[in-house]
This record gives C-alpha cells, structure tokens and sequence, in this order.
C-alpha cells in the first residue's frame, strides 16, 4: 500500500524523507502531467503545507528564495536590476495558471534541458540548498542538475531553497527565448545575460544558454570576450566571433542542432543588447 503525507514542517518532512522513499508533491504543475493515467506506485510526500518554505529573504551575504516560492511570487516581489532576466523567464513559465502554482524548485528538480529558470538562475550564481534530517549542504546550481532529468538529489534530501550570493545581484541582466509562438510552448533556444557596467564598459558578465544541450550552460568563451569592451552595439561581433563549445544541441520535432547553434548566437546577441538597454534604464521586467 503507497502511503501519502502531508507534513505542517520542514522537520516533520525530513523525518519522513528519512524513513521511507517518497516523490515530493508541490505546485503539481509537472507532477501530474508525468503520472498521466498509470497508477500512483511511490508513496507521496506532499509539502504544499509548508509555508516556510515559500518567500523570498534578503540576509547580508545571499538572497534566499524559498523552494516553494511560485513564479508569480517572484515576479512580484522587488528585486535589484539583475533579477530581470528571472523575472522574465518566469513569465515565460506556462500560462498564469502555472505560474501561480508551480515552485521554483519544482523546476529545478524537474530538470529539463528546456527549464526556462535555469539560464536566468545561473547568471545569478545560484546555489541549491538541500536539507535532509542529519545535515544541510549547498551545491552550484550547475553541479545540482545532471542531465535531462537527473539530479544530484540525495536519498533523504529536499531542496529547501535557492540562494543569489549579494555579488551576482549586481548589474542588470535580459533573458531571450525562441519558440514555435509567444506563448504556452517549450523553449527551441533561450538565452540570459548579466552585465555590469563600468565607465561605459563591460566589467562583469554572466551569460547562459538552455535548451541548446542536456543541460543549461554557462558561456565562458562569450563572458571572456565581452569583458572590457564599450557597452554599445559593438559587443554584437564579439558574440558572433567568440567560442560556444559548451554547446551540444540535438535535433527534435523542435529544430534541428545545425538551426539551434545559431539560434543560440543570435539570441545571446539580443540578451547582451537587452541588457545594455537595462543599463541605460530601459525597464522590462518589474
């Protein structure tokens, strides 16, 4: 017989993850499209009672945003300048309705190569908290998820929350994605892009492209190439002619790998444009 909980506390439900196997329920938004018709088999461990888990925090040293905080939660909440990029992804997550039920961490865990908060997440720096009844450990966000689908989730663990380190918090930042249509679609390509800018150069840059591999990147070829350089249109050719070997796009119903490696590059260019736009204060994400 499977065995279904829903705990009030974070404890409770590390107590529980420690004595048995459960899959975690949240925003549902994932969950039930996957189980489709076939019969539950894994016991339940619903967590949508555990309001510490939801909200965003400002400390000295991080942001901290709460592995049941939804996407409309972060939309709404003020955020510096460099949050524009997850704010933007965010609206892009499915439709309102998700948006308004569907946590970040579920995201995460969930993890698509085709994740729309994932680039945004990893322009921020972002680490995943994982708790479990014995101990609390940080990973990289780019350490955390594997591969399509796989993560480094331990037996016994849950995210309990995402964290930007205050230095990532810096600049202003844009995210671009290409799809079939504007709306309701999964990504054929997206880009993030934070610049900070300094006397009217690039003295800082965070760029990452999903979709475009088994798991979203980090451009270090772009980032190099950008640094230094006027923040004008002119940052456009250092894109184009800079190295994407982190890229390893396949062919789908969706595109074929030759369409999305040069997708990529055209919409780094408009992310790093967005961005420059950002710093001259144009304002797209609120």
């Amino acid at each position: 017989m499977i065995r279904y909980a829903k705990p009030t506390t974070v404890d409770e439900a590390l107590a529980l993850l420690g004595e048995d196997r459960w899959r975690i329920l949240a925003g549902g938004t994932d969950f039930y499209p996957a189980q489709g018709n076939k019969p539950f088999r894994d016991n339940i461990l619903d967590i949508n009672a555990l309001t510490a888990l939801r909200g965003i925090a400002e400390s000295e040293a991080h942001w901290r945003i709460g592995a049941r905080t939804t996407w409309t939660d972060l939309v709404r909440h003020p955020l510096p300048a460099a949050f524009d990029a997850l704010k933007a992804a965010a609206r892009d997550v499915g439709s309102v309705q998700i948006q308004n039920v569907a946590s970040i961490a579920g995201n995460l865990c969930n993890a698509s190569p085709a994740a729309d908060g994932v680039p945004a997440l990893l322009v921020l720096d972002a680490d995943v908290e994982l708790r479990s009844a014995k101990a609390t450990r940080h990973l990289p966000l780019g350490a955390f998820i594997l591969g399509n689908r796989r993560t480094a989730l331990a037996s016994g663990e849950m995210v309990t929350a995402i964290r930007i380190p205050k230095p990532a918090a810096a600049g202003t930042s844009a995210f671009v994605k290409l799809g079939a249509r504007r709306y309701l679609v999964i990504s054929i390509a997206m880009a993030a892009a934070r610049l900070v800018i300094d006397d009217g150069a690039v003295a800082e840059a965070a760029i990452a492209v999903g979709a475009c591999s088994a798991v979203a990147r980090r451009l270090a070829g772009v980032e190099a190439a950008l640094l230094g350089l006027p923040a004008d249109e002119a940052l456009a050719g250092a894109v184009l002619a800079a190295p994407i070997d982190e890229l390893s796009p396949i062919g789908d119903v969706r595109g074929s790998a030759e369409y999305r490696l040069d997708a990529a590059r055209e919409i780094v260019v408009r992310a790093v444009a967005g961005a420059i736009g950002h710093a001259a204060g144009d304002k797209v994400a609120a």
